[in-house]
């Protein structure tokens, strides 16, 4: 197991070119490792992506380390997780495609399983057998039996939510009628039948991660902690003052949106100058095509997101800045990403139906309040083909815009503040 070890390594010395990783011979100061992964972030959400969304932290860690701009994952969040956590293709992991999206007869297929299966060893079974500790906080979406619990694949410790999407309050409300109606969490071995009162998943998610490394620091080992956010996962829902921040931003609509997000990638040099960029995709209406009162409503779906997005911003400062008051951080590999690109699902399409509508009709997705507790909604196509910014299409797709992620590495014996061009791919992360 310890020459396992040496996969989820590999990649920092091989592909990435990076000289040397600091290694010591005593486990003691074997380096940490922080990952962070996003679900359906755009490949321009992000500051140093060209967004116009305020991200200074995670561009803080692009500047500081290594900002990836060719790095793909799958087209949907469980099969990249299922090859994250294993370094094996999702087909070969039990992930062939999400568990929400089989059929009879692919259950009944190897690879089609549904959750992690038994011929694939996590990287957290592997670490956490090489004396590493292993934490995980957030969105776990692959499987959601006991045996296939984030603590029964190599974590000592967890605080998970099961399904790909939910309710961000402490509601516990799910994404899919009938199936998913009520979120499955679980801590450890035991699902939760309720959780804190002021639970907002981006914070809690954090807190927790923070909690379990602190428990355990002193005792010499390493750490190994995974911060699974469902951000920005629909259904929107952010807290002031994020709520608020870019008021009228989006008023010019999806096509204004995907143009400025085009010049701000060319501008930051992850998309090259002189490239064509893809157009609105055609599956959203014109923007011109709205009433005035439609636009309001756009807009303001498009302005809780990019809340979501400046929020989850402040939570990793937050634990980047825990890692350097308890003395970490100079030696803890940091790595950033999404598991796949913006997504264009609107609420009707997770929940079609007599049985969708009656789910949907519990929410209250007017004006004033989208974004709260009371709502429950997904923006669409236009919002998501406009996340892209150059690229073409979106998550669902194996076009760029669907593939492609932001990626952000540095840590200890890692050169620094420098642009990667080459093409990475989701396994090569413990390959």
């Amino acid at each position: 197991m310890k020459a396992l070890i040496s996969l989820f390594i590999s990649i920092l010395l091989v592909l990435f070119g990076i000289s040397n990783l600091g290694l010591a011979k005593t486990t003691d100061q074997r380096p940490n490792f922080l990952l962070v992964v996003a679900a359906d972030l755009g490949w321009t959400d992000i500051g140093s992506f060209g967004s116009e969304i305020k991200t200074p932290n995670l561009d803080e860690l692009a500047d500081a380390g290594v900002k990836f701009t060719d790095f793909h994952v799958s087209v949907s969040c469980s099969p990249t997780r299922s090859m994250l956590m294993t370094g094996t293709d999702n087909h070969i992991a039990g992930l062939g495609t999400m568990s929400e999206l089989l059929t009879d007869d692919l259950r009944k297929k190897p690879g089609y399983e549904g959750h992690l299966n038994d011929r694939v060893v996590t990287l957290a079974e592997v670490l956490r057998d090489g004396g590493y500790h292993t934490y995980m906080s957030g969105k776990w979406h692959l499987g959601e039996e006991p045996e296939h619990f984030p603590v029964a694949r190599g974590f000592e410790t967890s605080f998970s939510m099961l399904y790909g999407g939910a309710s961000y309050w402490n509601d516990m409300t799910g994404i899919l009628a009938v199936e998913q109606e009520v979120a499955k969490y679980v801590k450890n071995d035991q699902e939760l039948k309720s959780l804190p009162e002021d639970f907002y998943a981006t914070r809690n998610y954090t807190d927790t991660l923070m909690d379990m490394i602190r428990d355990k620091r002193g005792d010499g080992k390493p750490f190994f902690a995974y911060l699974a956010f469902t951000t920005v996962h629909d259904p929107l829902h952010v807290p002031e003052p994020w709520l608020s921040l870019y008021k009228g931003e989006y008023d010019n609509g999806f096509e204004a949106l995907k143009a400025r997000r085009t010049e701000g990638a060319k501008r930051s040099g992850v998309f090259p100058a002189n490239s064509k960029a893809a157009k609105l995709h055609p599956l959203a209406k014109a923007w011109a095509s709205f009433t005035d009162q439609e636009k309001v409503f756009q807009s303001r779906a498009m302005e809780v997101y990019a809340g979501m997005v400046a929020n989850m911003d402040y939570h990793i400062g937050r634990i980047v800045n825990f890692l350097k008051d308890i003395g970490e951080y100079e030696n803890t590999v940091i790595i950033f990403f999404s598991d796949n690109g913006s997504n264009p699902t609107t609420n009707e399409e997770y929940s079609p139906g007599e049985a969708g509508q009656r789910f949907l009709s519990q929410f209250d997705n007017s004006i004033v309040s989208l974004g709260g507790p009371s709502s429950h909604y997904a923006y669409g196509p236009g919002w998501g083909s406009a996340c892209s910014g150059p690229l073409n299409h979106f998550k669902l797709t194996p076009g760029e815009g669907g593939i492609r992620s932001p990626m952000i590495l540095l840590g200890p014996g890692i050169k620094g503040q420098r642009q990667v061009d080459a093409f990475a791919y989701i396994t090569d992360i413990i390959i």
